[in-house]
């Protein structure tokens, strides 16, 4: 299985006026421009989804939202509160494991909970130094999520910079 771990892009700031609840807070109009730019970036890579599930939150609904109509994953879009920035990640690897069936998988979400999720599943500890950037993307294979240890190996950590330059080619 290819997990691509995505953040949501660049959002409307936390407490700005009209958005008191985090959930409701939508991409700002640099963050769904540039998030176009990262899908064809990931386009352009030869990505492919067969399944794209994503936090519920606005912003990363919208997120979704761009990857699906640049990318056009074989299902529609799927959301999850396993995916919410206070998720845990071990029911989000229960989740995917016994619900989904596909070789290809997007998760789109927040920070820190996706950090977590990559650490426990490339190192087997949430406490693994890395962060992803908005609109950053980490791929991860693994043979099997069913085992204790949900071993994966990391095949490539990408910045929004990168892949925007890659989306312009």
């Amino acid at each position: 299985m290819n997990l691509y771990i995505i953040r949501h892009a660049i959002a409307v700031e936390e407490g700005a006026a009209g958005y008191e609840s985090d959930s409701e807070r939508p991409l700002t109009d640099k963050g769904r421009k540039k998030m176009r730019q990262i899908a064809k970036g990931l386009r352009n890579l030869g990505v492919e989804f067969d399944l794209i599930l994503s936090s519920p939150y606005v912003r990363a609904r919208e997120t979704a939202e761009i990857l699906a109509d640049t990318l056009k994953p074989k299902k529609k879009i799927t959301f999850t509160e396993n995916l919410i920035p206070s998720g845990n990640p071990e029911l989000l690897i229960g989740e995917i494991t016994d619900n989904y069936s596909v070789d290809n998988i997007a998760l789109v979400g927040h920070e820190p909970h996706l950090s977590a999720l990559i650490g426990i599943l490339v190192a087997e500890s949430s406490k693994m130094d890395l962060t992803l950037k908005k609109g950053g993307v980490c791929y991860l294979s693994a043979d099997d999520l069913h085992h204790r240890d949900h071993r994966a190996t990391l095949e490539w950590l990408l910045t929004p910079g990168i892949l925007t330059e890659i989306g312009d080619k």
